[in-house]
């Protein structure tokens, strides 16, 4: 496959791992079968994410998933503008986007949005435009709370049967979005409070770019991040209720989905055995340690973390460390899931009230907020 500027360029001749492979009719006719097919795009300050899914009786099956790590707000926090190198890029991987959704059309609904550095750039209307030009994408430009509730409501699958609050944090690039939620006896959910840290990932590494962030630095962010934290506690008075346990905690981001990795020991990263386990928070803390001995050589050679993610790593540690040391939380369930599953999630469901509670052939009796099970890990990192 040929590469522009290190994304992929799609081609007529060659078929790639990029796209997707359809189930031929009977027939043999090479036409795809016809599904009820959802798209969400989630374009972040380092990560452009797409997912195509169609409906079950419970939540959704994945039917496809592309992801590229443009790094869009790269150096947005100099002049806060997107670079035209750093515009090309995304530009490139939307492509991709729009090729994989066309071969899934048609499309039932769909949602493409962009959160902080599309937020915090100047010329993010010029973006918008080139965007639109180039790919046929209209990229919505969402608010911190609505990040922070798309969030949540994409995480809801993952909460325990008899947990009627959650506390969901998902470390962005540009921002990091902590959110309490409660479930009513209905099952309705609704945000009780939630806090926009102004910075992530992306940010805090590029602020102590061209060298290894020391413990002193290490500690500022800490300490900040305490600081946005102790406000919201204030606010909300939750610090009893997750000492003993009547709220749960819920982390979505790589640096999660990492720590996750990391502490089963995989050889290599993978969905299905990080999403959905909770990891206790003295094996929180342990693996943070270790991951911050490997050192950035340790972290750049390491298969689930590698060069591109060493430093981001690193600094959402530091945004977690925060966490678990303000709040007295027992353990974090992990999530590999977030923005874009709250967009499918919202879609599918807009759709079945349309239809009257019915749609695609599901009943809404059979409707479950619990479609997956939860699991915990123990020392040696095997599910419990």
């Amino acid at each position: 496959m040929k590469q522009t500027n290190g994304l992929p360029v799609k081609k007529k001749k060659k078929k790639t791992s990029l796209r997707p492979v359809f189930k031929k009719p009977a027939g043999g006719a090479g036409a795809p079968i016809a599904q009820n097919n959802y798209a969400a795009i989630d374009l972040g300050t380092n990560s452009c994410r797409l997912v195509v899914a169609t409906p079950t009786t419970t939540s959704f099956r994945v039917v496809e998933t592309f992801s590229k790590v443009v790094r869009l707000g790269e150096g947005i926090i100099q002049d806060n503008e997107l670079s035209p190198r750093a515009m090309k890029r995304t530009v490139q991987a939307l492509k991709v986007c729009r090729g994989v959704i066309d071969e899934y059309s048609p499309i039932v609904a769909s949602r493409f949005v962009a959160t902080a550095a599309c937020r915090r750039a100047k010329n993010v209307a010029f973006f918008a435009e080139m965007v639109k030009r180039e790919t046929g994408i209209d990229l919505e430009v969402i608010s911190s709370k609505e990040e922070a509730r798309l969030s949540v409501v994409g995480c809801l699958p993952l909460l325990g049967r008899n947990i009627k609050r959650v506390l969901v944090f998902d470390i962005g690039g540009g921002s990091t979005q902590i959110s309490l939620a409660r479930v009513t006896e209905f099952g309705r959910t609704f945000i009780e409070g939630f806090v926009s840290l102004p910075y992530g990932v992306v940010t805090v590494s590029e602020a102590f770019a061209g060298h290894e962030i020391s413990t002193l630095e290490y500690t500022t962010v800490v300490e900040r991040t305490e600081g946005f934290l102790k406000e919201f506690e204030e606010k909300h008075h939750i610090f009893e209720a997750i000492a003993n346990q009547e709220i749960q905690v819920i982390g979505t981001s790589g640096t999660v989905t990492v720590i996750g990795a990391v502490h089963l020991k995989l050889p290599r990263y993978n969905r299905s055995a990080v999403d959905g386990i909770a990891i206790s928070a003295p094996d929180v803390e342990a693996t943070i340690n270790r991951i911050k001995t490997m050192g950035s050589e340790g972290r750049c050679k390491h298969p689930c973390i590698g060069q591109s993610k060493s430093d981001l790593t690193l600094a959402g540690c530091a945004i977690i460390e925060a966490l678990t040391t303000f709040w007295p939380i027992s353990e974090i369930t992990v999530a590999d899931r977030g923005i874009r599953e709250g967009i499918l999630l919202d879609l599918m469901h807009a759709q079945r009230v349309q239809s009257g509670g019915k749609k695609h052939g599901h009943d809404r009796k059979k409707r479950s907020r619990f479609p997956f099970e939860r699991r915990r890990t123990g020392k040696n990192g095997k599910n419990v």
